[in-house]
């Protein structure tokens, strides 16, 4: 296809590619730690591209960010202090601070680029940006995290890139323990763990890395999302406490309006596919 027309994501190791038409290029630079392209598509509006990868588009990133967010706020018993490593478009933020009981939400990103490009073409990720309870850092999220103090956080969320480049040492078992001692009784993390079609190495990987360092409840939530390669991804929260059940009835009188997530779909998460069952014994 002609390079001018369409913007094509190919996964060699899956034979597969994923592509969308496209108006025009509106912006391309290389940041200090990325390439970064923004392209006008004729129907999935703008897409964030980072070192040739899909990352955002304004027609489907509800699926990602929403469920990166909601379950596991609605699955802590009283959520308060938010991070979010990584996500600098800044979408989950914005569903973060829909939750009324959280108190502070601190993004961690050590692109500053990212964010000031979603600023202005994802103009609806940022509107919460100026949220008094909203905190933005630029700096190096793994390091961040390694600094904290014990219970100085109730979730954390791994918003992050594939792993490779500056987020490969957000899938690291150094990475993990460190959650793990700055987290509160209750606390999780929530990272996107790739397609569970193309990637289940990797989240055994997770899985394993999580249980070792002391996180004895898991749950991997499938959720679509076209623009990312195979169509179908996942996120993957650990828990120092149970993930079975959930503030079903906060949940099910959300204060607040969503494209996707709802109870319904809290409850269908819970649920793991056969092959999935069946590779890691559950």
């Amino acid at each position: 296809m002609n390079p001018s027309e369409w913007f094509t994501e190919q996964v060699p190791a899956a034979g597969s590619a994923f592509s969308l038409k496209i108006k025009q290029k509106v912006h391309e630079e290389q940041s200090e730690f990325q390439h970064l392209e923004i392209y006008e598509t004729e129907t999935f509006g703008n897409l964030m591209v980072i070192d040739g990868c899909t990352m955002v588009s304004t027609r489907d990133n509800f699926f990602y960010h929403e469920m990166m967010s909601h379950p596991a706020l609605y699955t802590h018993p009283d959520p308060k202090r938010v991070w979010i490593i990584g996500g600098g478009d800044c979408g989950t933020l914005s569903e973060v601070l829909k939750h009324p009981s959280v108190e502070q939400a601190v993004q961690i990103d050590i692109d500053e680029r990212v964010t000031r490009l979603a600023e202005i073409y994802f103009p609806e990720l940022c509107e919460s940006n100026n949220d008094p309870r909203a905190e933005l850092k630029f700096i190096d999220g793994i390091k961040w995290v390694k600094d904290a103090a014990p219970d100085s956080v109730d979730i954390i969320i791994v918003d992050s890139t594939d792993p490779v480049g500056p987020a490969l040492g957000l899938f690291s078992e150094d990475f993990y323990r460190d959650c793990f001692n700055c987290l509160s009784e209750n606390g999780m993390i929530v990272q996107q763990s790739e397609s569970a079609l193309y990637n289940m190495t990797l989240i055994g990987e997770m899985r394993n890395a999580m249980s070792v360092i002391g996180f004895n409840h898991l749950q991997t939530l499938f959720f679509p999302q076209c623009i990312y390669p195979s169509g179908w991804w996942s996120a993957t929260i650990a828990s120092k406490a149970d993930l079975t059940t959930f503030r079903e009835q906060d949940s099910a009188n959300k204060p607040f309006e969503t494209v996707y997530y709802n109870v319904d779909i809290h409850k269908a998460s819970l649920a793991q596919p056969e092959f999935f069952k069946n590779a890691f014994g559950l």
